[in-house]
């Protein structure tokens, strides 16, 4: 495993984040093909073998049930020393005051309730889990630095939204006297690059770490076109987000993997990896074996040949998932 700092932090993160999305599955959540916990057990201890140390979840996943779990198999593989627990906060969790949103009282109630969930004393890493245009900025980076004074989190970061709103909210945090976002976790892959017209420049000026959700699409990047799995057949997102306009690049993927005689997901991974101001992409690993794929990645160099034939079939199109 590669290790790297997270944006501008002393904060050291695996170079492959493992999201948790896919863990919790006992009836309270959305994903009907999230693991429960024996299920899952498989993956996190191979997280722990491959030193995949940087464990992204949400409140809302699983409607709090993958943090639980989250927090059992830190206690059950590894110790809490020896992980980087990052969680998010924003979207609905119940109808009540603080359960949504990033006012005051919700930001100081999902906190609570992340941590008691996970069952630490501190996050490593709070992200605001969308832009929440009802409530002012100022009142959000109040809440931010009023937890992270209390020592229940050491770092904030943000999640899919416009540049120009990050930005806003970046400048807010300066003008206040922080905490500053040190991340930005967005959608980006071989099939959704309109990232790379303002969020990417903006964060490689301010030094803010990016990780990458969907890095494979939901699979799609990781199987010939057409092909799909029980997850990806019931994924929520992959209905929302892709289409038959992402078929050439698909096909392009299929070609440079059989080229280089390695699986999809290395080379669609290696791609993500390959841009400069990507902390990290997370894989929402269901099978011991995505994490190899993952992890073997790192070690593909794609060339200047194989990297223009990837991105060559890709047309404009809207950003997806803010």
């Amino acid at each position: 495993m590669e290790y790297t700092k997270l944006g501008g932090t002393d904060l050291e993160v695996s170079r492959i984040a493992l999201g948790c999305m896919g863990f919790g599955g006992n009836g309270r959540g959305h994903n009907p093909w999230a693991l429960d916990e024996e299920a899952a057990a498989p993956v996190f201890r191979r997280a722990v073998e491959l030193g995949i140390t940087f464990w992204d979840t949400a409140n809302v996943y699983g409607g709090g049930a993958s943090e639980e779990l989250v927090g059992r198999a830190v206690r059950r593989f590894t110790r809490r020393e020896d992980v980087v627990l990052a969680t998010k906060a924003g979207l609905p969790m119940h109808d009540g005051p603080g359960g949504s949103g990033l006012s005051r009282r919700a930001v100081l109630e999902q906190v609570d309730g992340s941590l008691a969930r996970l069952g630490t004393d501190y996050l490593d890493l709070f992200q605001l889990h969308r832009f929440d245009p009802a409530t002012p900025v100022e009142e959000t980076v109040a809440a931010l630095a009023e937890v992270v004074a209390a020592g229940k989190v050491r770092y904030v970061g943000a999640s899919s939204m416009w540049a120009w709103r990050f930005a806003k909210l970046q400048h807010t945090a300066a003008l206040a006297g922080g905490p500053a976002f040190v991340s930005m976790q967005h959608q980006y892959s071989l099939v959704q690059r309109e990232e790379e017209r303002e969020m990417f420049p903006l964060l490689a000026d301010q030094g803010v770490g990016s990780l990458v959700w969907c890095p494979l699409a939901s699979g799609r990047l990781a199987r010939p076109y057409g092909r799909s799995t029980a997850r990806s057949a019931g994924d929520p997102v992959a209905g929302r987000f892709f289409g038959d306009v992402d078929r050439p690049i698909v096909d392009a993927v299929q070609s440079v993997a059989e080229a280089r005689g390695l699986p999809m997901a290395q080379v669609s991974l290696a791609w993500v990896l390959g841009n400069p101001v990507v902390t990290a992409p997370i894989v929402g690993a269901t099978r011991p074996g995505h994490l190899d794929d993952a992890a073997a990645a790192l070690s593909v160099d794609l060339g200047e040949e194989e990297r223009a034939a990837l991105e060559a079939p890709y047309t404009p199109r809207l950003p997806t998932g803010f």
